[in-house]
């Protein structure tokens, strides 16, 4: 008897449903999220005639640790996507009724049905798992710092603009180590030359008196003023996101470390740095995205679709356009999106096909895409052949002028 499983994933418990090659619930039960729930899970899938080797799990999502535990044990897991279940859940039924049990019934009868047309969770290497880790909370990290540079930006504005006019951009070591000196309109007047060079040398800067004369006169230029007490407390609040972005700053220093130390031991690192434009965190970032499973992806265009570089048509009657697909990998399209863009600079052959693109009449980021497209169907072949990157092979056309004519 054929058992397909369905798990509704939750913090606190998981629902889980067993059907048959008929459709027929013949197990539900409800686990824990811990070792006696997989424990239990395990049972209850033997009891119901099923196996690791026959039985696949459908869950909405591919990150729990039940995952892991479950691809550790020899399960095939199919990660669905939750809009995909909600739109099988609209086949049993339109009055929009939904259950955590009903949802695991449905999840096993995904696979039931229609296993082809999802894909199992491929396997990836504990070396490539932990390069993803690493990669993903490096960019949270970044994406975190950004936002918190973004509400120390908003709070100058309500009380020290000179700061900003000084600063222009937050990111930058020196603006944070200057304005920790200064964090408030009448520490910034105060300021002497001295101070300011030796803050801008403790922050790695070179010895620039015209940036340290701009700095002081931005500062020191009578401007509007809040009043003495506000300006305090808004000081205050200037002190604390300085220090948060300073500490955030050193975490991503060291998650870069990190990663890219991971990346180098890599058996695929040789391969993915070999491409121009991709260096070690940029290639680490492409790596951590598509997995080092050689089967995970049997063509190029099932990599470019799943970063979403290749376009989407949709045709209906006499409609017919082509569109930038929506549904994709979105780290993996950024880290392409940068490849794409650093590349301009490293080959000629990437040059001249944005250029062309460019010519067509797409616009910037169409072309980068379309060049992100091409890069990736080059890389899928290098790394399927174990192969280092060929920039003559990638661009045959620049490279296929016309022969001289023979002596």
């Amino acid at each position: 008897m054929s058992i397909n499983c369905g798990i509704d994933w939750a913090e606190v418990h998981h629902d889980v449903a067993l059907v048959d090659e008929n459709g027929t619930v013949v197990a539900r039960k409800r686990i824990n999220t811990g070792t006696a729930g997989l424990t239990a899970l395990l049972e209850v899938i033997a009891e119901s005639g099923g196996a690791p080797g026959t039985t696949p799990i459908a869950i909405e999502t591919d990150k729990n640790l039940l995952v892991v535990a479950l691809m550790e044990a020899g399960f095939t897991v199919y990660p669905i996507n939750p809009r995909a279940v909600a739109r099988y859940r609209e086949r049993h039924g339109q009055a929009g009724g939904k259950s955590d049990p009903g949802d695991a019934a449905i999840l096993a009868n995904i696979l039931r049905t229609d296993r082809a047309m999802h894909r199992p969770m491929p396997a990836i290497s504990e070396h490539g798992r932990a390069i993803k880790a690493l990669a993903r909370q490096r960019q949270e990290a970044i994406w975190a710092l950004h936002q918190t540079i973004s509400r120390l930006r908003s709070v100058l504005l309500e009380f020290y603009p000179a700061a900003l006019q000084a600063f222009p951009n937050l990111k930058h070591r020196a603006a944070v180590a200057t304005l920790s000196a200064a964090p408030t309109p009448a520490s910034g007047r105060a300021l002497t030359r001295r101070k300011v060079v030796t803050v801008l040398q403790r922050s790695g800067r070179r010895n620039d008196p015209n940036l340290v004369e701009r700095i002081l006169q931005e500062l020191k230029t009578p401007a509007l003023r809040q009043p003495p007490q506000v300006e305090e407390a808004l000081g205050h609040a200037v002190t604390g996101l300085l220090a948060v972005i300073a500490s955030m700053q050193q975490s991503v220093d060291s998650l870069e470390d990190a990663l890219g130390r991971e990346f180098d031991s890599h058996p695929l690192a040789p391969i993915l740095r070999s491409a121009p434009g991709l260096g070690p965190i940029l290639a680490a970032r492409v790596l951590a995205e598509i997995g080092d499973d050689p089967a995970r992806f049997a063509t190029a265009n099932g990599l470019r679709a799943f970063a979403g570089t290749a376009p989407i048509t949709r045709a209906s009657g006499r409609s017919h356009y082509v569109k930038a697909r929506k549904v994709r990998n979105k780290r993996l399209g950024d880290a392409c999106h940068w490849w794409a863009f650093v590349t301009l600079t490293k080959s000629a052959g990437a040059r001249a096909h944005y250029d062309k693109r460019r010519a067509a009449g797409d616009h910037h980021n169409a072309a980068l895409r379309n060049l992100a497209n091409r890069l990736l169907g080059r890389m899928w072949w290098c790394l399927q052949h174990n192969e280092p990157w060929d920039d003559h092979a990638a661009w045959p056309d620049l490279n296929s002028g016309p022969k001289p004519a023979a002596a």
